[in-house]
């Protein structure tokens, strides 16, 4: 459990600079350069999810049950992550959908970590699941307080609504049918 601890507090750490700190982020990044900013942060990010990854891995060979959702929960859970596909696909994809969300991708996110929330309970569960899900509730409110940064992406087009629509909603399929029990070891509908 340690090693996902580890890997939570430096992967939202490296997340949350922007939240806590953003005249220091603007000025490391003015000093030594966007690019090489961005470098560092991707090493430390992957740094953190890999280590949250193994330990997350390791805390589910032992796991501390802290509760027994019921089993229809789980359509719930699958119910509630159709759009985050979508949703994500919509981050870099502007058009009404990222209009009408505002912040996409933290939707995303907190979408994903309630449905997980929701249909598991375990300490590891709960950290990993909790802990994403309080950090984009935080960056959320923290957006209203700073200025914004441009996100890179495809010109706005309506069409872009339609790419993120069926785009994602294939990414559902694929990852909740395939993907997900290669990847985690569960089969959500197995």
């Amino acid at each position: 459990m340690n090693m996902l601890i580890l890997g939570m507090v430096i992967f939202i750490g490296m997340h949350s600079v922007s939240i806590v700190a953003p005249q220091w982020r603007n000025a490391v990044a003015a000093r030594i350069g966007e690019w090489p900013w961005k470098g560092i942060y991707a090493v430390v990010s992957i740094a953190g999810f890999l280590l949250l990854v193994h330990g997350y891995s390791d805390a589910r060979l032992t796991p501390l049950i802290l509760y027994v959702p019921p089993a229809w929960m789980r359509h719930v859970a699958a119910v509630l992550l159709l759009p985050v596909f979508v949703l994500l696909l919509a981050a870099y994809l502007p058009g009404r959908i990222k209009m009408r969300a505002k912040h996409p991708m933290l939707l995303a996110v907190k979408l994903w970590a309630t449905a997980h929330l929701l249909s598991n309970g375990t300490g590891a569960d709960v950290i990993l699941f909790g802990g994403f899900l309080a950090w984009a509730v935080v960056d959320r409110i923290s957006m209203n307080r700073r200025p914004a940064r441009a996100i890179p992406g495809a010109p706005a087009s309506q069409l872009n609504d339609v790419i993120a629509v069926i785009g994602g909603l294939a990414l559902y399929v694929l990852f909740a049918f395939r993907w997900h029990a290669a990847l985690i070891g569960v089969a959500p509908f197995g």
